[in-house]
C-alpha cells in the first residue's frame, strides 16, 4: 500500500511517500511544495499548493493519504491561513479520490518517537531510522513522512484486531 503524508503550511508544505507491506516500510520520496512569493495574493498561493500536490500525486500515485491537523496558534490569523492551506491540500487529495486520514502533531510524534512532546530533530532521526535512510530529510519532509508512517501504523490496528479475533475463534 502506498501512502502519502502531508505536513501542510502556507509557505512550505512537506510531503512524504512510503510503501507499506505488512510491517515493512519503504521510503519512496519526500520533498516540499512552495506556494511562491508571499507578496502574491492568497488565492494564487493556495492555487500553487493545490497544483503542487496534484503533481506529486500524479508522479507517485499513492493509494492512501494522511495529513496533519491544524494546531491552534497564538495568532488567530496564522491559524486561519494554515487552515486555508490545509484545505487546498485536502481538496487536491480528494480530487484524486484518495481517502484522507487526519492526525494531530501530538499523535504523529507519539507514533514516531514515543512521546508527543518530541522535538523536530528527534522526529527527523526516528524517521531516518524507521525508513533506513542514510540521512534525515528536511524538517517539513520529515514531518510529512512521520504523518505517513503514523497513518500506516494506525491502518494496521484494525487488521491486527481482526486477525487476533479470528485466531481466538479458531482456537476454541
Amino acid at each position: 500500500m502506498r501512502w502519502i503524508g502531508i505536513d501542510p503550511g502556507l509557505r512550505i508544505t512537506g510531503f512524504g511517500v512510503i510503501d507499506v507491506d505488512g510491517q515493512k516500510l519503504t521510503y519512496v520520496a519526500s520533498g516540499t511544495i512552495e506556494s511562491g512569493d508571499p507578496a502574491k495574493g492568497l488565492p494564487e498561493r493556495l492555487g500553487a499548493l493545490y497544483a503542487g500536490v496534484k503533481e506529486v500525486l500524479e508522479t507517485y500515485r499513492p493509494e492512501q493519504a494522511a495529513i496533519e491537523e491544524v494546531f491552534l496558534n497564538v495568532n488567530p490569523r496564522s491559524t486561519l491561513m494554515l487552515g486555508q492551506a490545509r484545505g487546498a491540500v485536502i481538496a487536491a487529495l480528494v480530487s484524486e479520490k484518495l481517502p484522507v486520514a487526519e492526525y494531530s502533531a501530538l499523535r504523529v510524534k507519539q507514533a514516531i518517537v514515543g512521546t508527543g512532546r518530541a522535538a523536530k530533530p528527534q522526529v527527523q532521526e526516528m524517521v531516518k531510522r524507521l525508513l533506513r535512510l542514510s540521512r534525515a530529510p528536511g524538517t517539513d519532509a520529515s514531518d510529512a513522512l512521520g504523518v505517513a508512517i503514523c497513518a500506516a501504523h494506525h491502518s494496521q490496528i484494525p487488521k491486527a484486531i481482526t486477525s487476533a479475533l479470528a485466531s481466538k475463534k479458531r482456537s476454541k
